[in-house]
């Protein structure tokens, strides 16, 4: 493995082809209106330390914020978010900075949240993201919970305390959803959407951020580390942003959108869509080794057991994609949605968003906290109740899960 490796640089070169941030331009032309409506501002970040949460703070750190109150479940990842920071220069860390290693549901969070607060910008993270999480019917209830129920909690605090700008992200898989997790995102979008009479919401969609905790990406380089075989997709292309370019997306999306808009990214089908295992052959390249493309994974497992440490070949799986919830492409937007795409460079902006009534809201988190109130549900009943308020929900079902793969 080199030892000059630059994973910034690889991800320019390879993965989003582009040296310099999509968002550049647009900070460019909204320079002068972000300091005016950041500087001198208290900020609380929810999921913080992840990786699309710590990009935000890094983004929000190039002003002079007054305050930041960071939260996430993770306490090893607020630990390296602070000796991060502090460890970099060009952040510019407010005196009153400290973070929480407690859930945004919970009692104590209210408690913090009335403590250190009003805040004047509110951004919320936390979600589960992965389309595993729909492995079976307790991950799905732990999703859902996170995702839509414990969100409705934040936003009736918030109308105690109004913020001037909330955002709360969302995902590119919410547009025609095909997985519970989406479809997840997509209720948590209508459910927001339902107070931007009454809070300054925002929200984004956008591509896979390269290289981002829990990623394919990610764990080629885990893999190695760990002396394991590779294993990846075949024929799988997805679109990509830098941490950089999702922590920026957010920020602007937060602080120049209107309520009830929802961001995505114009990036380009022909030139933007890329495939994993193209990522997965650039990167053993970059690192200095060859592919030893194997057959099955008990042949990638062997050879990777028996590889020599001086051995140029390192071994990897490619696989045709079979399990639950895959969409074969990406689409930030459907067809009967309005789109902006004259006020931002490199930004588009969904206008009309689907805006259910309070009412219509209570009705469906009533159905689905009866649902899961009862004995042996099954994953079936679920799909089958999201689809009643999602007519466009087309969940694809193999009965296989990304956990069954390496």
């Amino acid at each position: 493995m080199q030892l000059n490796f630059n994973l910034e640089d690889f991800i320019k070169t390879y993965v989003t082809g582009r040296q310099n941030s999509l968002l550049q331009p647009d900070f460019t032309k909204y320079q002068t209106e972000l300091n005016n409506r950041i500087n001198g501002k208290s900020v609380l970040v929810i999921g913080g330390a992840g990786s699309i949460g710590s990009s935000y703070i890094k983004a929000i750190l190039k002003f002079n914020i007054k305050k930041l109150v960071v939260v996430d479940i993770n306490e090893n990842g607020l630990t390296e978010l602070v000796r991060d920071l502090r460890s970099s220069t060009g952040y510019n860390i407010p005196g009153e900075f400290i973070t929480y290693p407690v859930n945004f549901g919970s009692r104590v969070f209210e408690k913090i949240f009335r403590y250190h607060g009003p805040f004047d910008i509110v951004a919320n993270f936390a979600a589960h993201k992965h389309v595993r999480s729909e492995k079976d019917i307790f991950s799905i209830e732990a999703m859902i919970e996170n995702n839509v129920l414990r969100a409705r909690k934040l936003l009736d605090l918030l109308l105690k305390f109004p913020p001037e700008h909330f955002f709360c992200v969302s995902t590119d898989k919410a547009a025609n959803p095909v997985n519970i997790m989406g479809a997840s995102k997509k209720l948590m979008e209508e459910l927001v959407m339902s107070y931007s009479g009454s809070l300054p919401i925002k929200t984004a969609r956008f591509a896979n951020v390269a290289f981002s905790n829990g990623s394919l990406p990610l764990g080629f380089l885990e893999r190695l580390s760990k002396k394991q075989p590779w294993a990846c997709p075949q024929g799988i292309r997805r679109f990509f942003v830098s941490p950089q370019e999702s922590g920026e997306l957010c920020l602007l999306a937060s602080i120049m959108g209107e309520p009830g808009d929802i961001f995505y990214p114009k990036l380009d089908e022909g030139k933007d869509m890329i495939p994993f295992d193209r990522i997965a052959i650039a990167l053993l390249h970059e690192l200095g080794y060859e592919p030893d493309i194997c057959q099955t994974e008990e042949e990638a497992k062997e050879k990777a057991r028996k590889r020599l440490s001086n051995d140029a070949r390192y071994p990897i799986y490619f696989f045709s994609s079979d399990t639950s919830g895959e969409k074969s492409y990406e689409e930030f937007f459907t067809e009967n949605e309005i789109l902006d795409t004259e006020s931002f460079i490199n930004l588009g902006v969904i206008k009309n968003s689907k805006k259910r009534s309070i009412e219509e809201i209570d009705e469906i988190f009533i159905s689905l906290q009866n649902l899961f109130k009862k004995e042996n549900i099954t994953k079936a009943e679920v799909v089958k109740a999201l689809k009643e308020y999602l007519p466009n929900f087309g969940h694809i079902e193999t009965g296989k899960s990304l956990d069954q793969k390496m």
